[in-house]
């Protein structure tokens, strides 16, 4: 909600009308929901085709921001190509993505309380105490974890500032802030997803160290296009 209100400030800026913006901001929000679990679903499918039932119980965990965030993208291509639509789509995603990173650094408190998402032993001072019954099999015997989702939380804060600068003072063309998000959030989320212990694994590799890889170069290809049409112009 905070992120939303955040951008529904700057949506006013642009001239884009009230009824667009709530509308895309639903429409995103379901999609993303369901990218996010499909997400999860196709890289656990030797589970979740035993147990077909359990793909639709989202309530028992299951959940991955890369999935969210490609279903998302997905519903503002389809939503601002409707007629009449006062949003184009590199801007509904530049409104997207300079807000997302402040709800995934509040979100990811949540992997905090529920004692996941954490990484691999530490003695670091900043170390996370693991009660036993939420410790990853074969980690049983260490107590005191890498607090991956502070990790997180930090580096999401810090892309959300940069991009809420960047969006009011140094964006010359819509997408620029989309492709600054996919670079700087996925060699952050890259290097932090290297030390957690519950990552899903795609060719014997994290899948999202791969998909990060992947956006990473996407947004520079993106970010570099961008700027080129800019000096043409």
């Amino acid at each position: 909600m905070l992120a939303v209100s955040i951008a529904e400030k700057q949506a006013k800026k642009e001239k884009i009308l009230e009824n667009d913006f709530f509308g895309a901001i639903i429409f995103g929000i379901i999609f993303g929901i369901i990218g996010a679990r499909l997400y999860y679903v196709t890289f656990n499918w030797n589970y979740f085709s035993q147990y077909p039932t359990e793909i639709i119980k989202t309530w028992h965990g299951g959940m991955a921001i890369h999935g969210g965030v490609l279903g998302s993208i997905l519903a503002a291509y389809i939503y601002t190509k409707r007629k009449k639509c006062s949003m184009k789509f590199l801007q509904s995603l530049d409104l997207f993505t300079f807000v997302l990173p402040l709800a995934q650094a509040i979100g990811r408190w949540g992997n905090f309380m529920n004692h996941e998402a954490y990484g691999g032993p530490t003695e670091l001072p900043w170390k996370m105490f693991i009660a036993l019954k939420d410790r990853m099999p074969g980690y049983e015997s260490y107590s005191y974890f890498h607090p991956t989702f502070l990790y997180e939380s930090i580096l999401d804060l810090s892309i959300f500032l940069f991009l809420l600068y960047y969006i009011r003072n140094k964006r010359n063309s819509f997408g620029e802030v989309t492709a600054l998000y996919l670079i700087l959030y996925s060699i952050g989320r890259g290097f932090i997803e290297t030390l957690r212990t519950d990552s899903l694994m795609i060719f014997g590799m994290k899948t999202a160290v791969l998909i990060s890889f992947i956006l990473s170069i996407i947004g520079i290809v993106m970010f570099i296009y961008i700027k080129k049409k800019e000096n043409k112009k």
